[in-house]
């Protein structure tokens, strides 16, 4: 695999011998001095150019960048489905996801200087590589402030904590009538993300809301004491009726936990007797007792 120092030295030397690439910038996670470093993290640059068209006609000219195994252009696949709005912005942005052979990824994006600037530094994650033109504004050191967590308002709260435990019986539902699949989407895609955010909130309250747990929370595992990591794993179960009413009595206990903290700490009421009732209709279901 070619090393970070050896992927920055191709990108630039590529904008440095085109003439028709004025400006390059770094965004994602390898411009953010706080993530950790692996060999997976993708370079995420911005190529600004005058001109589109003349790159999205000849794609060759990505070859440059070495041998691929998958390439995606997202503003292309739109277009060609219909998405009008992407139709109308192929000339202002349009992107080449790649996937090299030696497992490096490059997610380059070729912007206007018009579409550039109105988003240039938008995310506190950016940091210029390249200015031909004095172009680009100065920014401040990149930082993760874009993502931290923020906190909630007392409405958001409660809906949160509405929204799971009025949703489990669906969860339960799905595990009672043997429907594996609508089960496990009521539980990743519904109850998950609700879960997700107070397990964010209550890492935000650790950290005076100045911490980005990261996206989809992949860095819940270095913000939750270890007791407290257990239980999130155990909200991930296999396929079999015990196994999912484990994750399902997993994701409840962790809620009510943070969600009682949270709530203390943020000075907002939490529905204790929603979470009581809830529990209390998961177990008889649990023990087979539908007759309720």
């Amino acid at each position: 695999m070619r090393s970070e120092r050896e992927m920055f030295d191709l990108i630039l030397r590529v904008a440095r011998e085109d003439e028709r690439i004025r400006a390059a910038y770094l965004n994602g996670s390898r411009a953010n001095p706080s993530a950790p470093r692996d060999c997976f993290q993708d370079y995420d640059v911005v190529y600004v150019v005058q001109n589109i068209a003349p790159y999205r006609e000849t794609p060759k000219w990505i070859d440059v960048f070495g041998p691929r195994l998958m390439l995606q252009e997202p503003e292309r696949m739109d277009a060609e489905a219909g998405d009008l709005a992407a139709l109308n912005g192929l000339n202002s942005c349009y992107g080449y996801l790649m996937l090299f052979a030696d497992g490096n990824r490059i997610d380059l994006h070729l912007m206007t200087p018009k579409a550039a600037l109105a988003e240039y530094g938008q995310d506190s994650q950016t940091v210029p590589l390249l200015d031909k033109d004095g172009l680009l504004p100065a920014l401040p050191p990149p930082s993760d402030r874009s993502y931290w967590v923020r906190k909630p308002e007392q409405a958001l709260f409660a809906q949160c904590c509405n929204n799971f435990w009025w949703c489990m019986q669906n969860v339960a539902k799905g595990i009672c009538r043997g429907e594996l699949p609508y089960a496990k989407a009521m539980l990743e895609q519904v109850e998950r993300p609700e879960l997700d955010c107070m397990v964010n909130w209550w890492i935000g309250l650790q950290h005076g809301f100045a911490v980005s747990p990261g996206k989809l929370g992949k860095y819940f595992s270095l913000y939750l004491p270890a007791g407290l990591w257990a239980q999130y794993e155990q909200t991930y179960q296999g396929a079999g009726c015990a196994e999912q009413w484990k994750a399902v009595f997993a994701a409840c206990n962790l809620f009510g936990c943070l969600g009682r903290e949270v709530g203390a700490a943020l000075g907002y009421p939490y529905p204790q007797q929603d979470e009581d009732a809830m529990t209390a209709y998961l177990r008889r279901l649990h023990n087979g007792d539908t007759a309720v």
